[in-house]
């Protein structure tokens, strides 16, 4: 029997790797089995579920993009955790909880649906194999009982119905013959409880006793009959069992069967991994060589540079020095001058004119060079600056050797950057390459160049979070197949949002007006229709009647810090007014009368497009910018040209708002080139909503952030 024990405690301890949680690093603590079937902590899934709901609605101050690890963080509070493992638990009113993340094991996401993290079974099995291992590893260390007084004992056995540990007396006084508790199910002590029964997640009333093979997860009857899995194709437990068994224990057996193989294809393994290492030491050492042999032509071609440069500039002194010695014999008793002052005490007239004719020439000569002074040299070295444009461009693509793997190309219309930056690329050699490579860099405003962040992706899309705002960042992507890798496409830069991205949705309540607008159920999308009441209202227009825009604001407002926002202007729409607004000018506004009123005539109503026209001087606690009939019109100005071709501009096809709540500035974007159209000065005393206003048909479709698409997969049981 000690034979047997050393055998298990053996095999236990040689598959320690399959027992640590991918996330942690950590051996499993109630792992539970995500949709791709890989096992994880329960506690590093709320942890990965709030370190990324954290990042996503996080609006607050400048620094809230700090980059923050991808799988491990700080432990948040026992009742942040609570709070986010709860069914239906949602951060705020504006945007459900983030049921979407990558899968540590696999790095596909994977998402949890509305259950979240109750939707997912425990591992039982794995727990249990943790737990002997745990024991084997902690042999001579004792369970205690879990109802002795102190000090207690140790415990003898553990009760399945209790989920506890007894010391004997205990578990007689807790179990007595006679009644219900005596019929417990026990085992030896164990710190490991499992229920008898596996229940369904979606319906906690319900016994598992069918199994999805389309699903690859047991699921109850109610399931099968209107739940999730109405129409899927199911089996009996037992059946399931008993075929996933049968699989299973001939897989094993014929990689028993395999075993000196296997320890062959090992030993081969060791020599290629010594092969690979002798290698790759080779191929370090060449290119070492041939950077060598570059670093040499450098500094060749940088002697040579420097030397023309010195002998130019050497030039160029001896000919001042020359110019400055000469004008400084113009000086009185010094050089010329004071030759020719010499000359003139002659009194032999013969001596003095044979001397005075020579002089002459030389003191005009000197004189006209007064009236146009002109240096001898140039003091510009502009024919000396080394343009490297070119060898700049050649050596940022060196490469290896072509390794018949094409270039991937990203594509510039479908990447962009809002929350988060989604970079899609296109491979035409799609099914050759195994994986790729994103690597992005923030590209500072000297142009200094960081070093390249890597992420490995299995597709050809991928989703970069923390990036800094109001920042360039360059992407660029290459392809692997194998260890061979093809050069990187070319770069990519993106301008992030002037400040983190502001949640929000369309408020249903406050001032709308569902005669005239028209709200999705997301509240992502509003539309502004022409109807039958319009038409009646139009009867009036002989006397006057003016339409009213149609109001609506978002549904949550800002008192500090700087926020940006973006939306959509559909193309059809005739009048749209964006931009912000107090509440006590909301409130102004909200309370007219829609149908009687002209926008016109009441100056700061921010109706009319000349509210703007009549106070652009002073801070109002409102900005609104039009948009219509595809044009984007900049509010009239005192410091710049009013003139319509100036005022009138293509209108983007998405637009940002900016607000620097503490300054009291709002600036308008062009979100395709991250550039600012128009920026003034706003009244921030009060809170302030993003406000949008329609007039006649229209639609506004608010810019959905960018997040970890959900992978579904297909694989087959």
């Amino acid at each position: 029997m000690e034979g047997d024990g050393s055998d298990s405690l053996v095999t236990i301890k040689n598959i320690e790797r399959e027992l640590i949680c991918p996330a942690c690093k950590e051996l499993f603590t109630h792992p539970l089995i995500l949709p791709c079937q890989h096992s994880i902590c329960h506690k590093c899934v709320k942890e990965l579920l709030l370190m990324l709901d954290d990042s996503f609605n996080d609006v607050g101050s400048d620094n809230s993009n700090q980059s923050s690890p991808r799988i491990r963080l700080p432990s948040p509070s026992m009742d942040k955790i609570d709070r986010i493992s709860r069914p239906g638990w949602k951060r705020n009113s504006l945007t459900p909880r983030t049921t979407t993340f990558p899968c540590p094991g696999c790095e596909h996401d994977v998402d949890l649906g509305e259950r979240g993290i109750n939707g997912l079974f425990r591992n039982f099995t794995l727990e249990t194999i943790v737990e002997r291992y745990r024991q084997a590893a902690r042999a001579a260390t004792a369970i205690m009982c879990d109802l002795c007084k102190p000090p207690p004992q140790e415990s003898t056995k553990s009760c399945m119905d209790c989920s506890a540990s007894y010391c004997n007396e205990c578990f007689k006084i807790y179990h007595p013959w006679g009644t219900v508790k005596a019929q417990h199910e026990y085992v030896g002590p164990t710190t490991n409880f499992r229920p008898k029964i596996l229940m369904c997640p979606e319906h906690e009333t319900e016994r598992i006793n069918m199994y999805c093979e389309l699903c690859r997860r047991p699921v109850c009857h109610l399931c099968k009959l209107g739940g999730n899995h109405s129409n899927h194709r199911v089996t009996t437990m037992s059946s399931a069992y008993k075929t996933l068994k049968e699989k299973l224990s001939k897989d094993i057996d014929y990689l028993i069967g395999k075993e000196s193989q296997v320890k062959s294809q090992i030993s081969e393994l060791n020599l290629l991994m010594k092969e690979t290492e002798c290698n790759g030491e080779r191929a370090k050492e060449e290119a070492i060589t041939h950077f060598e042999k570059l670093f040499e032509i450098l500094e060749e071609r940088k002697s040579s540079v420097l030397k023309a440069i010195d002998a130019s500039k050497k030039l160029r002194l001896d000919k001042f020095q020359t110019q400055m010695e000469e004008y400084q014999g113009l000086l009185e008793n010094n050089g010329l001058v004071g030759y020719a002052q010499e000359v003139l005490k002659e009194t032999d007239q013969s001596c003095f004119v044979q001397t005075a004719k020579q002089l002459h020439l030389r003191i005009q000569k000197a004189t006209e060079s007064l009236k146009s002074f002109r240096p001898a040299a140039q003091t510009s070295f502009e024919d000396y600056v080394v343009n490297t444009s070119k060898q700049t461009e050649l050596l940022g693509e060196l490469s290896f050797f072509s390794s018949g793997i094409d270039v991937p190309e990203i594509n510039e219309e479908q990447s962009k950057v809002y929350n988060n930056a989604l970079i899609n690329w296109h491979h035409p050699e799609k099914d050759k390459a195994d994986s790729y490579v994103l690597e992005y860099r923030k590209i500072n405003r000297d142009e200094e160049m960081l070093s390249w962040n890597e992420i490995e992706v299995c597709g050809t899309s991928k989703v970069i979070s923390d990036l800094e705002s109001n920042c360039n960042y360059a992407f660029r992507v290459r392809a692997y197949k194998g260890s061979v890798c093809s050069p990187c496409s070319r770069e990519l830069i993106l301008h992030t949002p002037p400040a983190p991205v502001f949640s929000f949705l369309f408020d249903e309540k406050c001032g709308y007006n569902n005669e005239h607008l028209l709200l999705n159920l997301k509240r992502n999308h509003v539309e502004s229709r022409a109807g039958f009441n319009l038409l009646l209202a139009a009867e009036r227009i002989q006397v006057g009647y003016y339409t009213s825009l149609d109001y609506i604001i978002g549904d949550v407002g800002i008192t500090k810090g700087k926020h940006f926002w973006a939306f959509r202007v559909e193309p059809y729409s005739y009048l749209v007014k964006v931009g912000v607004a107090s509440s006590d000018k909301l409130q102004e506004w909200l309370r007219t009368p829609r149908d009687t009123v002209s926008p016109r005539y009441e100056q700061d109503s921010g109706h009319d497009s000349g509210s703007e026209d009549t106070c652009f001087d002073s801070s109002q606690p409102f900005t609104l910018v039009t948009i219509g009939m595809k044009k984007f019109f900049i509010p009239k100005s005192p410091t710049s040209s009013n003139e319509p071709e100036n005022r009138v501009l293509p209108m983007p096809t998405s637009i940002g708002v900016f607000l620097d709540y503490d300054k009291g500035k709002v600036g308008f974007y062009d979100m395709d080139h991250m550039k600012c159209l128009y920026e003034r000065q706003v009244d921030c005393s009060h809170t302030m909503y993003p406000a949008f206003a329609l007039m006649g048909s229209g639609g506004i479709q608010l810019e959905e952030p960018i997040t970890a698409k959900y992978l579904e997969y297909q694989e087959t049981m």
